[in-house]
């Protein structure tokens, strides 16, 4: 009886195993394919064989526009899906993201104040977003650890204070700002684009997403009991306070980096881990590998059509919302189907 039990096991265990291989290379091949696509696609469109040919003027746009901006958008929806899920597991709630402790609104005033005082550069901006995004994280976090408590209450509580005097600080900068020339500077910006990304931004974005899923993966087994009960965790062990500490600083760094070049970019980080967790109905490190993948092709075919859809470029923040809603809701309506 003991035998037939176990091999049932080790049976699901196997047929789930392979789902999720299966949708893994699924979400990799479309992923590729769209990327593909957004090599091509555009008011200068590209062919392979152009490129084979060596056209100078594909090989340039290819080079120069193209191929950075793709990475770009592949790299940012990769980041922002993995660590939307790391965010939803450690504050165990399906609607948290990174504005839940600040860093958007620290972002967009860092950008914000670049733009207004310094007449910054793209890469100026970029520096003084990341800038921003980690100075409105580590405010939240010390104003928590001021509490005297240890527990998610105090570090939400203190994110929303922080996110509150972000807002207040950006919506004065905006209120000085000149209405032809800074403040719509500022208002593309915080609606999010590609457009500005070029190639030597593309080195710190990718590398602090590289290195930051890295330290997620390695760490993912001790993430998975921040998602517990602070006390039982406690009884298994865990340095609660100190592993939400290092993992919310390697989520944010990620995040941080990507805004920093890209503006904000709505939507992407919390409809990804939903419809990962609703394919493969568990928190494992796989579920992870999908949000972000499933990140990076809401992201590429939002830009897509942004830089497609109209006669100038649209904000991809408004693509990924309008793509993301609808698709949000089908895989909720399916995911309560299968659950029936």
């Amino acid at each position: 009886m003991f035998r037939g039990i176990a091999l049932y096991t080790n049976s699901v265990t196997q047929n789930n195993t392979s789902k999720k291989t299966l949708l893994i290379l699924t979400a990799l091949v479309f992923t590729g394919a769209v990327f593909w696509i957004s090599l091509c696609v555009g008011r200068y469109p590209l062919t392979l064989q152009a490129l084979l040919e060596g056209d100078a003027s594909a090989v340039n746009v290819f080079l120069t526009l193209r191929l950075p901006r793709t990475i770009m958008a592949l790299t940012a929806g990769f980041g922002l899906g993995a660590a939307g899920m790391i965010y939803q597991m450690i504050f165990k709630n399906p609607l948290a993201s990174p504005d839940i402790i600040g860093v958007s609104s620290g972002a967009s005033t860092g950008a914000a104040g670049a733009i207004l005082f310094f007449h910054a550069s793209p890469s100026g901006i970029t520096a003084s977003a990341f800038g921003g995004g980690l100075a409105a994280v580590f405010l939240s976090l010390t104003l928590s650890r001021l509490s005297g408590q240890k527990n998610l209450s105090s570090l939400v509580l203190s994110g929303i204070a922080v996110n509150a005097l972000a807002q207040a600080v950006l919506m004065a900068l905006k209120f000085t700002a000149d209405p032809e020339r800074e403040l719509a500077s500022i208002e593309y910006w915080i609606m999010g684009s590609l457009g500005s990304v070029t190639a030597s931004r593309l080195p710190l974005p990718c590398m602090i997403v590289l290195l930051g899923i890295a330290a997620l993966a390695i760490f993912y087994r001790q993430i998975l009991f921040l998602t517990l009960d602070e006390d039982e965790a406690r009884m298994l062990g865990t340095p609660v306070t100190l592993l939400r500490l290092l993992i919310l600083t390697a989520a944010t760094l990620i995040v941080a980096s990507i805004v920093s070049v890209t503006g904000l970019i709505s939507f992407a980080g919390l409809l990804a881990p939903h419809a990962a967790r609703l394919l493969t109905k568990d928190y494992r490190l796989s579920t992870l590998l999908l949000s972000g993948i499933l990140g990076g092709a809401l992201l590429l075919t939002a830009d897509i059509v942004a830089r497609s859809a109209a006669s100038g470029e649209m904000p991809v923040s408004i693509l990924t919302s309008i793509l993301g809603a609808p698709f949000l809701l089908w895989l909720i309506w399916k995911g309560e189907r299968t659950w029936d």
